[in-house]
């Protein structure tokens, strides 16, 4: 699993910037003087599965180059709590002004890693895996689409460039399931994959005849499920969606679907609390 480090360094500038401002950490200034030397550690404070270690890095490299960052712990890797993730020696100045800014990417992160891999570890036993939705931070979902990597998860697209999706109001506008997806493999190459919503079972085979290589069948039972399972019988590639959760995902995958997507694991998944201490 990698992240690319462009795409850090532009996340991290952002976030440093929103934080310091003009007048950069007055409370620091203020209060430590200039050239304190300090040692710190950044530890879980309850279990999960670690994300972002080197984002959280780049939160303080970038303020600073003579503090040291030792990463103890690896991204997918899980902690117990009192874990320690990160090691820190160097001027005590960029390590204040940088810790809210790398703790607020390590805990959401992990977060979301935590999340994906309680849903993947709930559905191991079957053929299904969890995956992601283009529901994510506006600005982190590079960030958040890896992290769901690092909980044991996959990628769905990453954005409207990649892949085909057709969804009911596209099925609405184009005249059928069937036109709007002709429509599609009309205009795309044949290395564009080409999904297509399916709420209802009537309409699986017309998608299918129409060429669909995936169908997102959208808000349907288990037993709804299997039974479109059955019919599609290895034609494309089944991904359930809607109500997917930790309660739920074991009957949904067991029905046979290839993915289970579910947009909360990166837009609402409750943040790993992490501290950074002074040692």
């Amino acid at each position: 699993m990698t992240l690319a480090p462009h795409l850090i360094d532009e996340a991290v500038r952002r976030a440093l910037a929103e934080d310091l401002g003009d007048a950069g950490d007055i409370t620091t200034a203020a209060t430590v003087p200039a050239g304190t030397q300090a040692r710190a550690v950044i530890a879980a404070r309850k279990p999960g599965v670690i994300a972002g270690v080197d984002v959280a890095r780049r939160a303080f490299a970038l303020l600073s180059d003579e503090v040291k960052v030792t990463i103890k712990v690896s991204d997918g890797s899980k902690v117990a709590a009192g874990d320690v993730v990160l090691e820190l020696s160097g001027p005590a100045h960029p390590i204040l002004s940088a810790e809210r800014v790398a703790l607020n990417f390590l805990g959401h992160l992990s977060g979301v890693a935590t999340a994906t891999a309680e849903i993947a570890g709930v559905i191991a036993h079957t053929k299904a895996r969890i995956c992601c939705t283009r529901k994510t931070t506006p600005g982190l979902r590079a960030l958040e689409k890896y992290a769901v990597r690092c909980g044991g998860g996959v990628n769905h697209r990453f954005g409207l460039y990649d892949a085909v999706l057709i969804k009911d109001n596209h099925i609405a506008a184009a005249g059928g399931v069937g036109a709007a997806v002709r429509a599609a493999r009309a205009k795309v190459g044949h290395m564009v994959k080409v999904e297509a919503e399916v709420d209802h079972i009537s309409q699986i085979e017309e998608a299918i005849a129409a060429g669909a290589d995936v169908l997102l069948l959208d808000n349907m039972t288990p037993a709804q499920l299997a039974e479109a399972v059955k019919l599609v019988n290895g034609r494309a590639v089944t991904e359930a969606s809607g109500s997917i959760t930790k309660t739920t995902a074991k009957e949904i995958a067991e029905s046979g679907v290839d993915l289970m997507s579910a947009g909360w694991i990166t837009h609402s998944a409750p943040c790993l609390d992490v501290g950074l201490d002074f040692i």
